[in-house]
């Protein structure tokens, strides 16, 4: 087997500009589809992170970035 999960590694808190960006979860209205990412509160350009298809998608987002729940603006 070449390919494993390794269990008990910690990721890493990975950073953005919290002066600058705002955690957002982009939705399809047609397809309901998903896209975590930042938006940029300067210019309104929006730079998506990763596809939120099931919740632990989500808790990953959250725990990568170091983001609270509360804290993420929905946007359609």
């Amino acid at each position: 087997m070449f390919f494993h999960k390794k269990s008990g590694r910690k990721k890493a808190v990975l950073k953005f500009d919290r002066e600058k960006q705002i955690p957002v979860i982009r939705s399809s209205i047609c397809t309901g589809e998903k896209t975590a990412g930042f938006k940029n509160l300067e210019t309104g350009k929006f730079e998506d992170v990763m596809l939120i298809r099931q919740e632990k998608d989500m808790q990953e987002f959250l725990e990568l970035y170091g983001i609270s729940a509360e804290e993420i603006k929905t946007e359609y």
